[in-house]
């Protein structure tokens, strides 16, 4: 399989600079560190524009004020702003921009992992362990509160299927994508045999989730995915010097110290952990992981730890966006699954023919 992880086209010359101190030296790219900036910026802008859309139609100062604290009215409908965007709206606006920078992070891990520009945990089958224990769950009428919890575990079990069957005196990045392929298409059946075999009021709700949606995020969501993309997403931006080595192949790796199997172990649980924490409260929401990496080495360059600040931000505007048109500007309002797919699906085929894949 050809490796297609680099070609991003001509780079204009990094402009670098090194912060130092007494313990450490740490290198920043300017350039990228000013495209983070205006696309931090953006995704505030886009983010107060989607609190002003609904039904009931705010402002866009309004709600700036609301944001910002300076909303100090009491009178009838300083209330209904308050209880509407700090209520209803800006959950689902954080939710929708912390799920877009886990998947896009993830995405970026596996594949600079694999050095494959094709590959993302929906594709490998992370999101089809996460779904299978998911509707299970469901359809057995299990605690609604713990789903959440349930769609991780599930996700994190598959991710340590893959990679046992993946071994084989070492990980292979083809025999990876082969076994996670192969394993996401059993729990695929498996979870179209749940819908299928239990009655339709049970697996009717199980199949919305499976759509993937923000639809309904609360303030509990929200601190569950800010604090594992605080986490994680720190682990990852860590990873990305032990990731750029691994790219270099096993052999010059360990010559510069690396232990292969345990990094390699530590970046796919992250990517893992990144991806199950989305689907967990989103549901699987596809070709976002698979794209945005992509899109970010093609304006930023290779895979650094400041890209992939970038690829967080951008996979937030990205998912964020998509929520909007799908629930404001299309003649029905559909889940922000099925937009990413449509825009998604087109573009995975337009990357495989320019990859020129040779199996």
């Amino acid at each position: 399989m050809d490796n297609v992880f680099f070609e991003s086209g001509p780079l204009p010359r990094p402009a670098h600079r090194v912060l130092r101190s007494r313990f450490y030296a740490w290198r920043i790219n300017t350039r990228v560190l000013a495209y983070c900036g205006v696309t931090l910026v953006l995704l505030i802008l886009l983010a107060t524009w989607a609190m002003t859309l609904g039904s009931f139609r705010i402002p866009f100062t309004d709600v700036a004020n609301e944001l910002l604290g300076r909303n100090n009215g009491t009178d009838k409908y300083a209330t209904q702003v308050h209880f509407i965007v700090h209520t209803l709206r800006l959950p689902r606006v954080l939710c929708a921009i912390l799920i877009g920078a886990s998947l896009a992070m993830s995405g970026a891990i596996f594949q600079g992992l694999v050095r494959n520009p094709l590959v993302s945990p929906d594709i490998i089958g992370i999101d089809s362990g996460a779904s299978a224990v998911a509707v299970l769950w469901i359809v057995t009428r299990q605690p609604a509160s713990l789903l959440p919890v349930a769609a991780f575990l599930g996700a994190i079990l598959t991710a340590i299927a893959i990679y046992i069957l993946s071994w084989k005196g070492g990980i292979s990045p083809d025999r990876l994508i082969l076994v996670g392929i192969g394993i996401g298409a059993g729990l695929s059946a498996a979870t179209t045999f749940m819908l299928v075999k239990f009655p339709l009021e049970l697996a009717r709700p199980a199949e919305v989730w499976t759509l993937g949606s923000v639809y309904g995020s609360n303030c509990r969501d929200v601190k569950w995915l800010a604090g594992g993309l605080l986490i994680f997403g720190t682990l990852a931006v860590i990873s990305m010097w032990s990731l750029r080595v691994l790219q270099l192949g096993d052999d010059v790796s360990r010559g510069l110290g690396i232990s292969l199997e345990r990094t390699r172990l530590l970046i796919i649980i992250t990517g893992c952990a990144l991806a199950a924490i989305s689907v967990s409260i989103a549901g699987p929401i596809g070709f976002v992981a698979l794209m945005i990496p992509h899109v970010a080495r093609m304006i930023a360059g290779p895979a650094s730890g400041s890209v992939m600040v970038f690829t967080a931000l951008i996979g937030g505007v990205f998912l964020l966006l998509a929520d909007v048109v799908g629930q404001h500007y299309l003649p029905v309002a559909l889940p922000v699954g099925l937009v990413t797919a449509g825009i998604g699906a087109p573009y995975f085929l337009f990357l495989l023919y320019r990859s020129n894949v040779r199996m």
